[in-house]
């Protein structure tokens, strides 16, 4: 079984991060950093996913586990990239902060956020999809990769980050009420009351 440790804006406090070597070292087990900006310890025993579930929570971590609202995959953003012109990790955290009481996500439901239009997150293959611009920022809805990749529609541009963070409530309300089970954002842009009907 593997253990997926989720990684905020893909920042790795360095306790865990010592912490998962050890753990690995420890036992043989190896360790993968995934393209969802998780760290997972891969092909633990079944006696031991326990214990260390219970190692890596004591030290403050948050596990992957079915229904949680997922982390947004961000770019490096500014400050560490010279294209960059928003601190991504901030954003990160608003948009987890506003739904951390969120009881359940349906599976597969994702959110990217670039810090320029290089879109290094891949927002424009993401259910919800937001990138930054010196205007402000835009907000894509009903990208997806895998076999068959659409690119998401541009429902809002220029808006600043108070009205991001409220596109998101209204896309995440509207995947709750029109989906019942896990289904990606594509789906619903034809939907006779998808809130944003119109690429702008």
């Amino acid at each position: 079984m593997d253990i997926t440790v989720l990684v905020p804006a893909g920042r790795l406090p360095l306790t865990l991060m010592t912490q998962a070597h050890e753990i690995a070292s420890k036992n043989n087990l190896a360790i993968y950093l995934s393209t969802a900006q998780n760290l997972r310890i891969l092909d633990v025993p079944e006696d031991l996913v326990e214990p260390i579930k219970k190692e890596l929570i004591a030290l403050g971590a948050s596990l992957k586990a079915p229904g949680k609202f997922p982390l947004p995959r961000v770019c490096i953003g500014q400050g560490h990239c010279k294209l960059g012109v928003i601190d991504t990790s901030k954003v990160s955290a608003r948009i987890v902060d506003a739904f951390k009481d969120k009881e359940k996500t349906k599976a597969k439901f994702k959110i990217a956020v670039s810090a320029c239009g290089m879109g290094c997150a891949s927002h424009k293959t993401t259910d919800i999809g937001i990138v930054a611009s010196r205007k402000g920022f835009d907000v894509f809805a009903g990208g997806k990769g895998g076999t068959a990749p659409k690119v998401g529609r541009r429902i809002l541009r220029d808006i600043n980050e108070d009205e991001v963070l409220a596109a998101v409530k209204v896309l995440v309300d509207f995947h709750d009420l029109h989906t019942s089970k896990k289904q990606r954002m594509y789906k619903l842009l034809t939907h006779e009351d998808f809130p944003y009907p119109d690429e702008v």
